[in-house]
This record gives structure tokens, sequence and C-alpha cells, in this order.
């Protein structure tokens, strides 16, 4: 039998909260303010920016697939923003990543010519599979909405990222507003999309792949940070 709808929403969100990737040792480098590591960073954020710039076709994709109401309501704001900006007074989210990576020195030509490591193609692919199968749409919601939108929510002691960034690498506001935007914008589209999974999960087997999906999820992501890491250990990166 399957949990009632509001014990399930509540177990979804407990299984974002459990899995937190920020606990990551790379992490542990990235923000040690005697010692910042401006070349690890760059190659965090190129990885960073292979997930963004597929983010906007996740998010339209489930709103093509969405039934009608409130949830498809939901992520049509959410598609205006990643695409314009306009809700949150920037711009175009890639846009967002795009400055964030010229603020660390990262050219035009680097970025575009840098490719997902294995680890962040799988990411990457996971996403995608599931969002573009109607069969397995609560699978790709739980996936985007809840525990990929629930990453730009974690912080290290009570810093979030923006904050971590501008006190050990001297950035300023306006460089980290892909940061800063997600950490205001995504607190909301996380409760959606834990309203959007609750809605549509209806059966036992359902709700267990949804919740699998989003403890996955955060386990991709954490073992896209591994990836990097290993590099780094290895002298490679």
């Amino acid at each position: 039998m399957p949990l009632a709808r509001a014990e399930f929403r509540t177990e979804l969100e407990s299984v974002l909260h459990n899995k937190l990737t920020l606990s990551h040792p790379i992490f542990d480098i990235l923000f040690d303010p005697a010692q910042p590591d401006i070349e690890t960073l760059r190659k965090v954020a190129l990885q960073g920016y292979q997930l963004t710039k597929h983010f906007l076709e996740y998010i339209e994709t489930l709103f093509f697939y969405c039934p009608p109401g409130r949830n498809k309501r939901r992520l049509l704001h959410n598609m205006y923003e990643e695409e314009t900006g306009r809700i949150s007074g920037t711009k175009n989210h890639v846009r967002l990543m795009q400055d964030f990576l010229r603020a660390l020195g990262i050219d035009d030509d680097v970025r575009d010519s840098a490719a997902p490591l294995p680890a962040t193609r799988e990411l990457i692919d996971y996403r995608m599979e599931n969002v573009k199968d109607p069969a397995r749409y609560h699978i790709g919601a739980a996936a985007v909405m809840i525990a990929s939108e629930g990453q730009n929510l974690e912080t290290r002691g009570a810093e979030a990222r923006d904050t971590l960034f501008k006190r050990v690498y001297g950035l300023t506001d306006a460089d980290l507003l892909f940061f800063s935007v997600h950490q205001a914008e995504d607190v909301q589209h996380v409760q959606h999309g834990l309203d959007l999974v609750a809605d549509i999960c209806g059966t036992d087997q359902k709700q267990a792949e949804a919740l699998y999906a989003v403890e996955h999820t955060c386990d991709l992501f954490y073992e896209m940070y591994e990836g990097i890491f290993r590099q780094y250990k290895a002298g490679t990166l």
C-alpha cells in the first residue's frame, strides 16, 4: 500500500537532506581560506558548467509532459527564469554561470572546449533519459526538481557556496550571481518538486522509484566530485 501523500512527501525531503554532497573532501580543498586553490576550483567549475548547459532542457521536457494544473504552471515559471532571469532580475542562467567562469579567469575558448568527465556524463545522461521518457516522468521529476535543485540549498556550517567563494577567493557579488540566485530560487523550486512528485506517485512502485531517484541522483553528484578528486590526488587534474 503506498504511503499517504504527506508522509511520502516528507520521506522524499528526508532522503534529499540525508545525502549532502558538500561533505565531499574536494570542498575541504576548495574552501580552505589558508590555501585557496583556484586551479582546482576552475576544474570543478568547468564540470559544473557541463551540468548547467543541460538544465533548461530538463525543465522544458518536464513542462511538456506535465499534466495540466498547478504543477505545470510552476514549471513554466521555473523555465521562464532559467531562460531569461527576469524573475530574479538577473539574466539567463547559463550566462550567469559563464560570468562565474570568466571571474575565475577561464576564457570562452577553454570553457567551450571542456568536456564532461565520465561521472559527470553519467549524471547528465541519467537525468536526460528519465525526463524524456513519459513512463519514467516521476523518476525524472524527482532527479531534477528535488535532488538536483536541492544541491543549491546545501551549506557548509551556516555558509552557502556564494558566501564561501567570496570569502576565500575574493570574488564579487556580481561574479557569484549564479549561486546566490539559485540559493534563493531553489528553496521554492524544491518545494514545488516535492509537491509534483508527491502528486504523481500514487503506487508503491512509483514511490519507491522516486525515492531511489533522489538518492541515486545525489550519489551521482557525489561521484562527479569524486571523479575530479581522484584526478587531483593522482596529479592529473
